[in-house]
Formats: structure tokens, sequence, C-alpha cells
């Protein structure tokens, strides 16, 4: 199937309090383009995001938000720490030596010098955390590779639309091509008889010129190789995957032969189905600039 390369995905997931929110969306671009913006508590998780984007996705420049929302109550101990509570008791202790003053070292004193007591959270769950992201994360990418083919099922339609007009004018020129031919005979014929009067002109002669003239306007391979351009169209839509690069080069080589076949032409009907040729196929040309 073909696909887009616009989308939009979301997917949001709560567990044990916390909450993981993961959007990604995209524009065309040439090729992978991947711009992540995670929250800090996650920015370890960059490399894990973009290694399962690619399983979805291979062209378009995208953008990827996550957000992370921790609803539940941290929960702490308190740590003592008996050599840093000695250092400080002793060293009370050496000053009340020192000075003629009171010593009321207490307990309730020395818990509140600097790192005597702690409070230290409990760790998470880190793994689970990370399963949380991802989970989040492929949930967003295939409903963004929904929207994709969705896009790209509409833009197909457009496309094989497109196919068929450039088919219809590739049949009006081959039916126009003989009557060129035909035409220069006869204004030929007509402009020797005016000149030579009653003299006739050897036929063969006459056969050389418009056979010459006739190889000078075919457009046969031209118009064979379009058709075939048209059928590996269609044949791409078909096989779908990653069908942008190439439908990208068979734009290009089906404007090659529309622009051989306007040099060629002398005649006005078929000048103007070739301008129309040009214009359908450079429409293709910008519809196909959309297809992953």
């Amino acid at each position: 199937m073909v696909k887009s390369m616009t989308g939009y995905g979301r997917c949001e997931l709560a567990e044990g309090g916390r909450k993981v929110t993961v959007e990604v969306k995209s524009v065309n671009h040439r090729y992978g383009d991947f711009s992540v913006k995670l929250p800090k508590r996650l920015s370890a998780c960059d490399a894990s995001v973009r290694i399962i984007l690619k399983q979805y996705i291979s062209r378009g420049k995208v953008d990827v938000y996550v957000s992370y929302e921790d609803e539940t109550e941290r929960k702490g101990c308190v740590c003592y720490n008996p050599e840093l509570a000695r250092e400080y008791y002793e060293v009370l202790l050496r000053m009340a030596e020192e000075f003629p003053v009171e010593n009321d070292i207490r307990i309730s004193t020395l818990s509140r010098y600097p790192e005597v007591l702690t409070v230290v959270e409990e760790p998470q769950d880190e793994e689970a955390l990370v399963q949380l992201l991802e989970r989040a994360l492929h949930g967003a990418a295939e409903q963004f590779v929904e929207a994709r083919i969705a896009e790209g099922e509409r833009l197909r339609q457009d496309l094989t639309e497109k196919c068929e007009r450039i088919s219809a004018m590739i049949a009006r020129i081959e039916e126009r091509s003989p009557q060129i031919v035909e035409e220069y005979r006869k204004r030929l014929s007509e402009k020797v008889a005016e000149m030579l009067g009653d003299t006739r002109l050897d036929e063969r002669v006459l056969a050389t010129e418009i056979a010459v003239f006739a190889d000078k306007v075919c457009t046969d391979e031209e118009t064979v190789r379009l058709r075939s351009h048209v059928a590996n169209v269609l044949e791409t839509f078909r096989q779908g995957e990653n069908a942008g690069r190439k439908l990208d080069f068979i734009a290009q080589e089906m404007n090659r032969e529309a622009n051989t076949i306007l040099s060629k032409s002398n005649d006005i009907a078929v000048s103007n189905i070739a301008i129309d040729l040009k214009t359908e196929i450079e429409k293709i040309r910008e519809q196909i600039q959309n297809i992953e």
C-alpha cells in the first residue's frame, strides 16, 4: 500500500500513578529526519525511541513529543550517619573544654547538623517506566501509520486518475500522428504540382521526402515509453512499500519523453496535447513528493 509522508498519531498510557503521552507527526522530507523531544526524566531513552520509530517510518521529517507525569506519593526513608554525628560530638566536646561556657549538647542539636540525618527517596522501577514509554510509542506510531495509509490511499486514487488522463493523451497523439504525415503528403503534392505545372515529379523522390519528414516527426518510441512508464507507476502503486523515490524517478522519465514529443512536433494539435501532457506530469511529480 502507498503511504503519505504526512501523518499524526497520539497515545496516552497511565500506570501506577505515572502517565506517558506520545505524539508523532510528520511532513515531507527527502530522507528520514527524526526530532525527538523527551522530558529530563526519560532523556536516556532517546536511542531506543529512534530505533522503534525506524520500524514504522522510512522517510519524512518526523517530530516526536513525549510528556511524563508522576502522580505517585513519593515515599522516602530517613538515613542516619553515625560517623559524621560522632565527629560533630567530639568537636563540640573540645569546644566545651576550650571555652568557659555551658555545654548544652543534646541529641536534637546533633540531629540538626548537615548530613547527620537525610531523607532518601525510594528508587522507582525504571524498567517499568521504560516499558510504559515503549508501549505508548508503539501505540502512537501505529496510529500515525494508519493516518499515513489513509492519506496514501487518497494520493493513489488521485495519481491513478492522472495516469488515466495521460494514457488518453497518448492515445490522441498516436491517433493524430498518421494524419500529420498524410496531410504533409497532400500539401507537398499540391505545392509541387503548382510549381511544376504539367511536369510530373518522380514518385520515388516524393516518397523519399515524405519518409524523411515522417522520421523527423515520428513519436512512436516516445509514446511507447510513456505507456510503459504509466504501467510502471500503477505497478509501483500495487507494490506499495517505499514507493516515493521510485515514482519520482519515473516521473522524471515521463517528463523527458513529453519534452521530446513537444520538440519533434510541428503540428499544433500534437503540440497542444504535449503541453497538456507536461502539465499533468508536473502535477504527478508534485503529488509524488507527498509519498513515503
